[in-house]
């Protein structure tokens, strides 16, 4: 399969993923599960596109840029599957249902259909991380797959300290300014951010100028996490439910990049 038929395929079976996606939002009112289709979706279409046939592809690389992505669609597809599944509605998409009003369903399924789009970039630098002609296994294999690792791992213990914070009664109404989250107000988005790095690490090639774009998803996904679908639906609604608390945690704790938290004062 040449890549513009490969192209047209994951384009056309993201777009049915997400429509199916839309469906079931719309029918169950667990809106969260929509970002678990789509993660599961795309961590399909990056496997597909790291494990293309390639006259030029080393196998070895093929694989581990595979591993990657199923890893990744594994873990944080079923966390958000099983938190979607035993919570209340996304209060993102909660607010957007109510923006919209009736036209509610039509809007949600094109606005999906966007978020499909998406996927397409990522499934590229993916392709390309895969598709690196230079030989088997070397360096800066290595070095994606450890930045992979810290992101995951650190991803992993983000989501950790929050479902403990949220089991416990005592912090009803509070925000978690533990941990990990006393260094980022969404220290779980960082990390997810930072393992996308681990595709142009691998993808670079000092021959090849096409190795370059595959930045396109970590710049692809600082996009959407920092300005449009993870940091601000959500400290609206911080902003909306708890205004006190989180602007007293805002006044400590960097939004995005972790750092050590300020003074209260």
């Amino acid at each position: 399969m040449n890549a513009g038929l490969l192209a047209l395929f994951l384009a056309a079976f993201l777009s049915a993923a997400m429509a199916i996606a839309c469906r079931i939002a719309l029918k169950t009112k667990q809106s969260g599960k929509i970002d678990a289709i789509w993660t599961f979706a795309t961590g399909a279409a990056l496997i597909a596109a790291a494990l293309a046939p390639s006259a030029s592809a080393q196998t070895a690389r093929q694989i581990l840029v595979a591993a990657i992505a199923l890893v990744w669609c594994l873990r944080l597809g079923t966390y958000m599957w099983r938190r979607a599944a035993s919570g209340p509605d996304d209060p993102r998409y909660a607010a957007l249902k109510r923006e919209w009003g009736a036209a509610a369903p039509s809007k949600l399924f094109w606005f999906l259909q966007a978020q499909a789009a998406c996927a397409l970039p990522l499934a590229l630098a993916a392709w390309l991380a895969g598709h690196a002609t230079r030989p088997p296994l070397d360096a800066r294999d290595l070095f994606g797959a450890a930045i992979f690792a810290i992101a995951i791992a650190g991803e992993s213990a983000a989501d950790a300290q929050m479902a403990a914070f949220r089991a416990n009664p005592e912090n009803r109404g509070r925000i978690c300014d533990k941990g990990l989250w006393a260094w980022s107000r969404h220290p779980n988005y960082f990390f997810e951010w930072l393992g996308w790095l681990a595709y142009p690490a691998v993808a670079l090639q000092v021959d090849d100028w096409r190795g370059w774009l595959a930045f396109g998803a970590p710049a692809l996904m600082y996009w959407l996490l920092v300005h449009v679908s993870g940091v601000p639906p959500l400290e609206q609604e911080l902003q909306r439910s708890r205004p006190d608390a989180f602007n007293r945690y805002k006044a400590r704790v960097n939004a995005f990049w972790p750092a050590p938290p300020r003074s209260a004062a």
